[in-house]
């Protein structure tokens, strides 16, 4: 990837699919480093075998290539391998799609060991489905020693084994950090902690709502751009009336997030998958929030979380004007909840909210922890 190149973002209507708005690839580019120069949306009903756009479309985008000093082409859908390649061929400039822009920007922001694990990880599955026939050092090498005339292996299968090595020892390494978290997820559950986990599209403000809730102990990284934190950072708050809550901020969701990724993250995932209670932050401000806010419901029934209790956080209501304030459900539970995460308005709604449910939760214990002594009790009499 060329950092700091002109860069032209296409987006590509068809049949199954209508293209997105491209700001949030324009976005994503930016948070990859890149300079995007000029935008492209066009037609097809169905991909091009072997240039995903078509000839004619192909030759256009050149011209334009040419006009505008595009030095790197960026699609907003995943393209095969042998589509990157023809279309590098024809261009002569890099062709990157959504899923290594995203890679790549995970792989600059990854700060933890886990984390860039995580990444690599994921980058090494990638890769591994896009060993092509595209250099002149993948042909057939000659046997080593000891062998009489025949070819050896090629260079690609010498490139797969090194790749499939790679991905085994660090799935190991994966495994061994989930164990550990594992560990520490049952002293936080001995101990009896409520778990409360954000969850919510990238750039929503859910690291701002976590620093809020979580003062300033160790406060997550915040900044206005995609994916600014993807370490999961766990922190012990105080509620009040001497009840605590333990408080995790997750890695941001997107659209068409790579399969690969989830993969990868899934451990870290399993986090949420583990909460009590799901903090749901929606960017109030974008136009997609209700697109945004089905991604983030589709990734959660991925990870075994879609039937957690969840209150939803319209967060930045001071960009539309929006006073904070809750609604409340038929049964006077809190269901949603306006605020403003940079301006610290409506926090405390979000704080009484979570006593809300934490005060629900312990009265379930309480009952499930009766009926069970009371059912034990039952059983030793007939016995």
């Amino acid at each position: 990837m060329t950092f700091n190149s002109r860069s032209l973002l296409i987006g590509v209507d068809s049949q199954k699919r209508s293209a997105a708005d491209l700001d949030e690839l324009h976005a994503l580019a930016l948070s990859a480093g890149l300079e995007p120069a000029a935008r492209l949306r066009c037609r097809r009903d169905r991909p091009d075998p072997a240039l995903f756009i078509g000839s004619g479309k192909a030759d256009e985008i050149a011209s334009i290539i040419a006009s505008e000093a595009i030095t790197e082409v960026v699609f907003d859908q995943a393209l095969s391998a042998v589509h990157q390649r023809n279309l590098n061929r024809i261009w002569q400039v890099p062709v990157l799609d959504r899923t290594e822009l995203i890679l790549e920007i995970f792989a600059r922001r990854a700060q933890s060991q886990e984390g860039q694990a995580q990444v690599e990880l994921a980058r090494l599955q990638h890769q591994s489905t896009r060993l092509v026939r595209m250099w002149s050092h993948l042909e057939r090498q000659r046997g080593g020693i000891g062998v009489r005339g025949g070819p050896g292996e090629r260079q690609i299968e010498l490139d797969r084994r090194m790749i499939e090595v790679k991905i085994r020892r660090l799935r190991e390494r994966l495994a061994l950090m989930a164990k550990q978290r594992q560990t520490r997820r049952k002293a936080r559950t001995r101990q009896g902690a409520f778990k409360i986990s954000l969850v919510g599209y990238t750039n929503a403000g859910k690291s701002t709502l976590f620093n809020a809730l979580a003062g300033s102990n160790a406060p997550a990284y915040a900044a206005d751009k995609l994916f600014a934190t993807l370490d999961t950072l766990t922190r012990r708050i105080h509620l009040g009336e001497g009840l605590d809550g333990v408080l995790s901020d997750t890695v941001g969701f997107v659209r068409d997030l790579p399969h690969s990724l989830v993969d990868a993250f899934h451990a870290t995932l399993e986090e949420t998958a583990q909460a009590d209670l799901l903090l749901h932050v929606i960017d109030g401000s974008s136009p997609e929030r209700d697109r945004q806010s089905q991604e983030v419901s589709k990734v959660l029934s991925e990870i075994g979380a879609g039937d957690l209790a969840c209150i939803e956080i319209v967060n930045k209501c001071d960009l539309i004007d929006l006073s904070p304030g809750v609604q409340k459900d038929p049964y006077g539970r809190i269901q949603k909840i306006h605020i403003s995460a940079q301006e610290r308005s409506g926090i405390e709604l979000v704080r009484e909210a979570i006593m809300h449910r934490l005060r629900m939760h312990v009265l379930d214990t309480s009952s499930e922890d009766q009926s069970s002594s009371h059912w034990s009790f039952n059983s030793l009499s007939t016995n």
